[in-house]
């Protein structure tokens, strides 16, 4: 085991004059792998996030940093800078079994696992855990700042308590703990990428459109937490939603399709406060959500919680005051008209968006024609 510590850390050490942006995560509980860890966290890491590639060669594999040390099945991965994986294994003489490139192939059977858990765990609300999925992957994507280039997905820092704990983030340890099943059979998936993927197909497993999505993030530690204040807070109205959709660069038909994810979940008394669904089918994502805004009558619900809206018909329903502002603002209401109107053009346009939101900030290696589509298991 000793071999194997000197043996990562002597290629750490080797590449450290040609990365300068590392992510290192330990799972294992021996010494000297942590010990191997926190070595090469310490040669070739420096706070921030990467702009884009650095000036090193593209014809050079190096390794910029270790992805994960796996369990059982043993050995460790490191991330390489063309997107491949080394894989070192255990034994006396540390040697590795080289270079693991994930296709496309490998990223289907992710996906396959996630859409099995969530059709066999039905133990969360109206029986999905679709809806907070999503959350997880919006939530950890929100985060992003144009101007500092900081936050988003890239680096999956909700792992750590100063931003797990944020109050937007309230009850996502559930979707976390979802997917570490998944994290424990692939472990050579960064959790920034598999957080991500599995918003992807909780959307498209919940009948929604097919995302295109690529990989490439990488997990940061927890220096690199954002901080609080970044995600949308519901109790407000248009002027909040600009400011915070336009932080991350987001315009107002963005900012209107994004907020067509609310057809799907619902609020909690003990997270947000709020409580109750947005719409009758909360599992199935759909244009029901501005239908329902535009063509149900809503009043203020008299309760002892914060300000929300009821639907008068079936006073069932739910609709918060950043939900509202949509139809009272004239430029956020032509959007939620045309989405009303048509289900495709709804799709389209969140399809786009998603896939901007999910890559906010994240310095890819690969380019947007990369970009793969992975097959739902669903049938129509």
């Amino acid at each position: 085991m000793a071999s194997v510590a000197r043996s990562c850390t002597r290629v750490a050490s080797s590449a450290t004059a040609a990365s300068r942006t590392f992510t290192s995560r330990t799972t294992a509980s021996s010494t000297a792998r942590r010990a191997c860890a926190r070595q090469t966290f310490q040669n070739s890491s420096r706070r921030g996030y990467a702009s884009g590639p650095n000036g090193a060669s593209s014809r050079t594999p190096y390794i910029i940093g270790a992805l994960a040390l796996a369990g059982a099945g043993g050995g460790a991965y490191f991330f390489l800078n063309n997107g491949s994986l080394l894989q070192a294994r255990e034994g006396s003489s540390g040697e590795t079994r080289g270079v693991f490139t994930p296709t496309k192939d490998d990223y289907q059977k992710v996906y396959n696992l996630i859409a099995s858990r969530l059709e066999e765990k039905d133990d969360y609300d109206d029986g999905s855990y679709g809806p907070v999925i999503v959350r997880l992957a919006w939530h950890c994507s929100g985060t992003y700042d144009k101007l500092t280039n900081t936050g988003g997905s890239n680096g999956a820092t909700m792992r750590f308590a100063p931003e797990g704990d944020h109050g937007a983030n309230a009850g996502l340890k559930a979707a976390r703990d979802f997917l570490e099943p998944v994290k424990q059979q692939f472990p050579w998936i960064t959790y920034s990428d598999l957080w991500t993927l599995a918003g992807v197909c909780a959307i498209q497993e919940m009948h929604g459109p097919v995302i295109p999505w690529r990989p490439g993030r990488t997990d940061r530690d927890v220096s690199m937490c954002t901080p609080d204040g970044r995600l949308p807070d519901g109790a407000k109205e248009q002027s909040h939603l600009r400011a915070i959709f336009g932080r991350m660069g987001f315009d107002d038909r963005e900012i209107v399709a994004l907020s067509g994810a609310h057809a799907i979940g619902r609020c909690h008394t003990d997270r947000s406060g709020f409580d109750g669904p947005w719409s009758f089918s909360p599992t199935v994502l759909t244009n029901d959500y501005y239908r329902l805004l535009l063509n149900e009558k809503w009043n203020f619900r008299k309760w002892d919680g914060p300000k929300q809206y009821q639907d008068l018909a079936s006073k069932s329903l739910m609709m918060l005051p950043t939900d509202m502002a949509l139809i009272r603002d004239k430029e956020f209401k032509k959007h939620v008209e045309r989405y009303a109107k048509d289900n495709d053009v709804f799709f389209q346009d969140f399809r786009d968006v998603l896939v901007k939101l999910l890559e906010l900030g994240v310095p890819f290696q690969s380019k947007p024609e990369d970009r793969m589509e992975l097959k739902p298991t669903i049938t129509e």
